[in-house]
């Protein structure tokens, strides 16, 4: 095994080379629990912590590694080594961080697609599919739709989910398959390349450690049944880990997500939404918000059956997250710099006073 198979490139030793780290070691973190982590090396495996300046010089959960993080390390045990530094990520995907608005979560880095899996007999919407979606372009990850389970519904309502989703969502790619039938899963390993990173992003119970466990060829998730009292999956997965599959393919599983909020992501909507958004360049004001504006050409859209009514709904509803995750940001750096001067006041007080 080479670094290149674990998805190391050429700038990222030009930045080793430039910024004087070859004295330290490389490796790519594979696991994180509860801030412990796990590195990667082409000889072994390690446990991992972070140097003490990295903890305290952190601002954000951005400054901590995440998996798929490629560092900087020094060993200094016989399976046990200090992080130094976190070299540049190429992306990172990302989402408002579950009941901390304004404060980011990253869910893995150095992505180079995302499996969106949906369960195709109770977890399918196609809300939730343009939702990850929006994460996704906004991280410049190439997504590929997943839909699983499909041995638990008959032809007519597969053919209906797979109209559903042609209507609103167009150039991606979109698998289905049944993890107990293994049906689709050619077609999935064949888009699958050596050296390349997937991530796994889907809600609790649509099988995607199930999938990991089958394209792997060995139980290493565990997995559990759907809850009989609330038709909703368990969270069985509780921490994010990268896995080298059989063909070099590299396959990150995340825990379920019941929430996936969105934050700053203007491109990844005006990439998701770009026939909404193309429509409403020919509204006849600049400025219209494509509520109940005469001249809305998205609004005359929906009404004439171009556009769904579902679709245009999700957008403003993704919209209006954006620009409230905006302006919480906004008002939060305010509060710190009015904090800031606070303190500074404090402190040239406290000296005149000494």
């Amino acid at each position: 095994m080479t670094l290149q198979d674990l998805g190391y490139n050429d700038e990222l030793e030009n930045f080793r080379v430039s910024n004087n780290l070859l004295n330290f070691d490389v490796g790519r973190i594979i696991s994180e629990h509860k801030e412990r982590y796990i590195v990667k090396t082409i000889e072994n495996e390690f446990e991992a912590e972070i140097i003490g300046n990295m903890r305290f010089s952190a601002k954000s959960r951005r400054d901590f590694p995440a998996v798929g993080d490629w560092v900087s390390i020094s060993q200094y045990d016989t399976d046990k080594v200090i992080v130094y530094h976190i070299l540049p990520r190429q992306n990172v995907i990302e989402r408002q961080a579950v009941g901390k608005f304004g404060e980011k979560q990253i869910i893995a880095s150095n992505i180079d697609y995302a499996f969106i899996v949906q369960a195709a007999d109770r977890d399918f919407n196609v809300n939730r599919i343009e939702r990850y979606l929006t994460i996704c372009n906004a991280s410049e990850v190439s997504p590929i739709i997943v839909i699983n389970k499909i041995d638990l519904i008959n032809t007519a309502d597969l053919q209906a989910i797979s109209n559903s989703i042609s209507k609103r969502i167009k150039q991606v790619p979109i698998l289905f398959i049944s993890n107990e039938t293994k049906n689709g899963y050619n077609e999935l390993i064949k888009l699958i390349e050596k050296g390349k990173t997937y991530s796994l992003l889907g809600s609790s119970g649509v099988g995607k450690s199930t999938l990991l466990n089958n394209l792997i060829g060995k139980n290493v998730m565990q997995t559990n049944a759907i809850s009989e009292n609330t038709n909703k999956g368990k969270h069985v997965t509780s921490h994010r880990e990268l896995f080298v599959l059989e063909n070099g393919g590299l396959l990150i599983d995340n825990p379920g997500m019941r929430e996936v909020g969105i934050g700053d992501v203007e491109k990844g909507l005006e990439i998701t939404f770009i026939q909404l958004l193309e429509l409403a360049a020919n509204c006849k004001y600049k400025d219209c918000q494509h509520l109940n504006e005469v001249g809305c050409a998205l609004l005359e859209a929906v009404q004439q059956g171009i556009i769904e009514q579902s679709a245009y709904d999700n957008y403003l509803k993704l919209e209006k997250e954006k620009q409230h995750f905006e302006l919480t940001i906004a008002e939060k750096r305010q509060k710190d710099k009015v904090f800031g001067k606070m303190l500074k006041q404090y402190k040239k007080e406290v000296v005149k006073k000494k």
